[in-house]
């Protein structure tokens, strides 16, 4: 026996149980150790999305829009009990609270972690998309500042594989499932320190947006 998201049949029971078990151990981990919101999303099969909706322009990667979110602080019975109302649900993070987040392509990502780490600049969680992203979280704030800054550090008008998402955005979280092309992981994980005080953007971006100048692979 299978069950259903808005339609979807996932899984067999045994699968089941323990898919639960793990998602719920990571919305208590997000919840309760990094203090960080978690809102049950939408999964794709097939190229369907599990929200029921035929004609979804992001199927498996936006929240269930009749989901509440699991608060920050929500220990693992909580997390457990307000999983359970929506079973296979991908687990996605709200962005402009927390924290905002800068997009780059993946190869340009990984290159700007070795250089920021050899410069010794501080450094918050980078997760990585099966869609070949990058996605580092920096201070909130930062997606309305962002053009500001870009002018200053001249680079306002380059063509830069860049972006920025703030509130009202979402992310998909490690380790669940995007858009049904695979989990999202961490390239570097939140810790104690970084996921309540991430980064500010400048500290990052001038060399973000010199990588993503010089590095010739976009995944846009």
């Amino acid at each position: 026996m299978g069950f259903t998201i808005g339609g979807i049949r996932e899984m067999r029971s045994g699968a089941r149980r323990r898919v639960r078990t793990t998602e719920c151990t990571a919305v208590a981990e997000y919840t309760g150790l990094w203090g960080w919101d978690v809102v049950p999303g939408a999964r794709a099969v097939s190229g369907q999305c599990s929200c029921g909706d035929p004609a979804c322009t992001a199927p498996g990667a936006h929240p269930l829009s009749f989901a509440e979110p699991v608060p920050a602080g929500a220990g693992l019975d909580d997390a457990a009990k307000a999983w359970s109302e929506y079973p296979g649900a991908a687990l996605m993070l709200p962005v402009g609270k927390a924290f905002d987040v800068i997009e780059v392509a993946e190869a340009a990502g990984r290159l700007a972690l070795v250089r920021l780490e050899r410069m010794g600049l501080p450094l918050g969680p980078v997760c990585a998309t099966p869609t070949g992203r990058a996605r580092f979280l920096v201070a909130p704030g930062a997606a309305a500042e962002l053009p500001q800054l870009l002018y200053r550090m001249g680079w306002d008008d380059a063509d830069l594989d860049l972006h920025c998402l703030g509130p009202g955005g979402h992310i998909t979280a490690p380790p669940s499932d995007l858009g049904g092309l695979g989990p999202v992981r961490w390239l570097r994980p939140p810790t104690l320190d970084t996921a309540g005080a991430p980064p500010q953007a400048r500290l990052l971006l001038g060399t973000l947006a010199y990588i993503c100048h010089r590095t010739p692979f976009s995944s846009r």
